[in-house]
């Protein structure tokens, strides 16, 4: 959207806020004028912020959830049961899942979901990761992958690998709502679909 007059800077701030998810021109146009309203000092803590999160946030190179330092806060905190895994698509469902305050085990981070028409199959995903992990001593396997026909075909992917294996396969109860992604669920909801899970047999 053209705004005739606009400096070219503030052109430039619309047209990059405008690039994010769920942020229109106006919207945008509305950010970066309160932006320069603020003061400069701000506006500079906010932009180091940013910036500090490409170079400070990765990958846990155990679960593959968000981590500062290699492996993240939940891999290294000793009182987390390892013998219990719950394996989700993206690292921000591990955020979700933590404010519900009902899990006490570990996280696998897919980093993705089953869907061959993009071309993503068990090769892009971390599914060796994951073999590994099993190995380790794992007890009870929570699919928390979303209730999207990917999300489904995921579990069932990964429910037939391990069925051979002596895990006790569970799948959070349908207190997720079908088609719903975990990063737009409340607390609640996620915390009783975690205490509700089922075994997967018993879905079949």
């Amino acid at each position: 959207m053209n705004f005739p007059g606009m400096p070219a800077p503030l052109a430039r701030a619309v047209e990059t806020l405008s690039s994010l998810p769920g942020i229109g021109p106006k919207t945008a146009l509305r950010l970066s004028l309160s932006l320069l309203h603020k003061p400069a000092a701000d506006v500079a803590d906010m932009a180091a912020a940013i910036n500090a999160l490409h170079q400070s946030i990765g990958f846990c190179e155990r679960c593959g959830c968000f981590s500062e330092h290699g492996h993240c806060g939940i891999c290294d905190n000793l009182r987390r049961s390892s013998e219990t895994l719950c394996v989700v698509e993206q690292p921000v469902d591990v955020l979700m899942l933590e404010r519900s305050g009902h899990f006490s085990g570990q996280y696998h981070v897919l980093h993705g979901r089953l869907s061959p028409v993009d071309g993503i199959g068990p090769e892009q995903l971390r599914i060796k990761a994951l073999d590994k992990r099993i190995n380790e001593g794992v007890k009870e396997m929570i699919l928390a992958t979303s209730a999207t026909v990917d999300g489904e075909a995921t579990a069932h992917f990964i429910a037939r690998r391990y069925q051979a294996e002596k895990v006790r396969i569970s799948r959070i109860a349908r207190g997720v709502p079908e088609g719903s992604e975990l990063e737009y669920l409340d607390e609640f909801t996620l915390s009783r679909a975690m205490d509700q899970r089922v075994l997967w047999e018993q879905m079949s």
